[in-house]
């Protein structure tokens, strides 16, 4: 729990969506945030608000702005690691370079930034880890494979990390968002490869599919709303899901008692393919 006496939180990917409207709900509850960027300029300026260089796919910069952030803070009672990004497309005409980045940014950048913030936690007794995560990491986008499988490995690791935590204060709380309406979609990378017509039939009506589900998805004050809840909480869940009533509620119950082979078969449906 963040008492009024520990209120300094270190975020990454505050320049926009989920992670702008986050920084700005915790400023405005008196809470001091080092939010990152790769573009400081693109930071808010906010009251409380410390902002911080860090590119998630070099571990020099995460390191250099990480420490940089510790001097100014002295230590952090919350992390959390929020930013990603994604790539679309057939895996065989993805880069090894677009995969390698994707895991990067939004598997190894975490876990380096839990180790750089643990030390402090254990010698305070206390803090909050909370990862964001996605739906994708249950329910696998089509055309978008290595970004749901790093989402899913994220997930794993944070389920690991809080039985490795389980004998401290230290809480680790896992995040997972459905569809929000963000620019997340309109920033995807997109791998661009010759294929049949059927298959670019198949991929534009993943594609689109995505698109009508962020015209409905709720706004990011929402995910940031329950960040604030999760750190605050004496005893957050392990896990909170956050998203349209479908997504939130629906597609977690439909994980839990549907076989494999019908979810595929869902999942098929819903993406038209």
């Amino acid at each position: 729990m963040v008492t009024s006496e520990s209120r300094k939180v270190f975020l990454t990917g505050a320049s926009s969506g989920i992670g702008l409207e986050t920084a700005a709900l915790l400023t405005r509850h008196d809470y001091e945030v080092w939010g990152t960027s790769r573009d400081v300029l693109r930071l808010p300026t906010l009251p409380r608000f410390h902002p911080v260089r860090m590119d998630l796919a070099s571990f020099d910069s995460i390191r250099e702005g990480f420490a940089m952030a510790l001097r100014e803070a002295g230590a952090f009672d919350v992390l959390i690691n929020n930013a990603g990004d994604g790539a679309f497309g057939p895996l065989e005409a993805m880069p090894a370079e677009m995969v390698r980045e994707q895991f990067q940014v939004l598997v190894d950048a975490p876990l380096e930034l839990i180790r750089l913030a643990l030390p402090k936690m254990r010698e305070h007794g206390r803090g909050v880890i909370l990862n964001v995560t996605s739906l994708a990491a249950q329910f696998p986008i089509p055309f978008m494979a290595p970004y749901s499988a790093a989402k899913s490995a994220l997930s794993l690791f944070t389920q690991g990390l809080r039985v490795e935590l389980s004998n401290t204060s230290i809480h680790v709380v896992e995040l997972r968002p459905g569809d929000i309406k963000t620019l997340f979609h309109e920033r995807t990378k997109k791998a661009v490869a010759a294929a049949s017509a059927e298959e670019q039939r198949r991929m534009k009506a993943a594609w689109d599919t995505q698109v009508r589900n962020m015209g409905a998805a709720p706004p990011p004050e929402r995910v940031a709303r329950v960040v604030l809840r999760a750190i605050t909480a004496s005893n957050p869940p392990p896990v909170l899901v956050v998203g349209g009533f479908f997504q939130a509620r629906v597609t977690p119950l439909a994980a839990r008692l549907l076989p494999p082979r019908l979810l595929e078969c869902a999942l098929r449906r819903y993406y038209r393919l």
